[in-house]
C-alpha cells in the first residue's frame, strides 16, 4: 500500500509505502529522494546499496539518499519505506543533525544500520499506526503534521544511531565535523579533491581532521574523497557509455591518469577492467 502527500507549491513530496520493492518505482518521477527503510518481517531482507550486499535483519532500519543505487530482490519479503525529498522536510532545517544532511544519512560513508530492541520495535510501530492515520486525512494541515511526525521518526533514529553506531567517546560537536566533511564531499568532489579543501571550509586543520577520523573510523578523510569520486565513476560506467576519458573530464581531472591511479587504488582495476567486467555479467 502507497500513501503519498504533495504539496503543489514547493513540489514536495512525502510517501508511505508498505512493500517498498515492489513500490518503490511509484516516487520514480520525483527527484532527490531520501528514504528510510526498515525490516518489520521476521526473516532478514537482503538489498544491495551501490553494490554493497546488506542484510537487514527483523527490526533492523537503513537509509539511502537520492545519492545511492539500490537494488532488490522482487521475492524478498516486504520492507517499509518511508521517502521523501527535501522540498517537503530539508528546506526548513538546513544543515542540521536530524535535517536530510543529518547523520543518519550523511554521519558515515558505510550504510549505516540501526537495530530496534522490543521495546523500540512497539513504539515505532504504535508510529507507523499514527502516520497511516494522518495520511489519510485530508485538510489545511496535513502537511504541517507530517511533518512534524517524520521529524519525530528521524530523532529517534538519530538517537539510536548515536548510540549504536558512533564511538561513545566522541563528542557531539565531533560527531557534527564529521558529518559536514561527509556531506562538503559529496557536494563539491568533483572541483575540490585535497583534504586541505575541506579543512579550509571547516576551519580546521588537516591534521585535525585526520585525527578526528581515526578516532571515528579507520577511513582517512583523503580516502573518503577516492571513495566518492570513484562511486560517482562506477555508475557513470555502469549507466551510461562514456569512455574512462569522459568520466575523468566530468569528475574535474584534467589528467586521465590521475583518475586511474585513483580508480585503481579504491577498486583494485583499472575502469576498463570494471567496464568490462560489467558486460560479461
Amino acid at each position: 500500500m502507497v500513501y503519498t502527500y504533495k504539496g503543489n507549491a514547493l513540489g514536495s513530496l512525502f510517501g508511505l509505502s508498505t512493500f517498498y520493492q515492489k513500490e518503490y518505482r511509484h516516487f520514480d518521477r520525483s527527484k532527490g529522494l531520501i528514504s528510510i527503510l526498515w525490516n518489520r518481517n521476521s526473516k532478514p531482507v537482503q538489498i544491495v546499496k551501490d553494490g554493497v550486499p546488506i542484510e537487514l535483519l527483523p527490526n533492523q532500519i537503513t537509509t539511502s539518499t537520492y545519492l545511492q543505487h539500490i537494488q532488490f530482490r522482487q521475492e524478498e519479503d516486504a520492507l517499509t519505506g518511508f521517502t521523501f525529498n527535501r522540498e517537503f522536510y530539508c528546506i526548513q532545517d538546513h544543515d542540521h543533525e536530524v535535517s536530510c544532511n543529518g547523520i543518519i544519512f550523511f554521519g558515515t560513508q558505510d550504510p549505516p544500520v540501526i537495530t530496534l530492541d522490543d521495546e523500540e520495535s512497539a513504539k515505532f510501530n504504535m508510529l507507523l499506526e499514527v502516520f497511516i492515520d494522518e495520511f489519510t486525512t485530508r485538510d489545511n494541515i496535513q502537511g504541517e503534521m507530517l511533518v512534524m511526525l517524520l521529524k519525530r521518526l528521524i530523532i529517534k533514529i538519530t538517537r539510536l544511531a548515536k548510540e549504536q553506531l558512533i564511538p561513545s567517546e566522541l563528542k557531539d560537536t565531533q560527531i557534527d565535523i564529521v558529518r559536514k566533511y561527509n556531506v562538503l564531499v559529496d557536494t563539491h568532489y568533483k572541483t575540490k579533491k585535497q583534504v586541505s579543501d575541506y579543512a579550509d571550509l571547516l576551519f580546521k586543520s588537516p591534521k585535525t581532521l585526520s585525527n578526528l577520523f581515526a578516532k571515528y573510523n579507520q577511513k582517512s578523510p583523503l580516502h573518503i574523497i577516492h571513495e566518492r569520486i570513484v562511486l560517482e565513476a562506477k555508475r557513470l560506467l555502469t549507466y551510461t557509455d562514456k569512455t574512462s576519458k569522459e568520466i575523468a573530464y566530468d569528475l574535474g581531472f584534467e589528467e586521465v591518469g590521475t583518475f586511474h591511479k585513483i580508480f585503481k587504488k579504491i577498486t583494485s582495476q583499472t575502469p576498463q577492467h570494471f567496464k568490462n567486467e560489467l558486460r560479461l555479467n
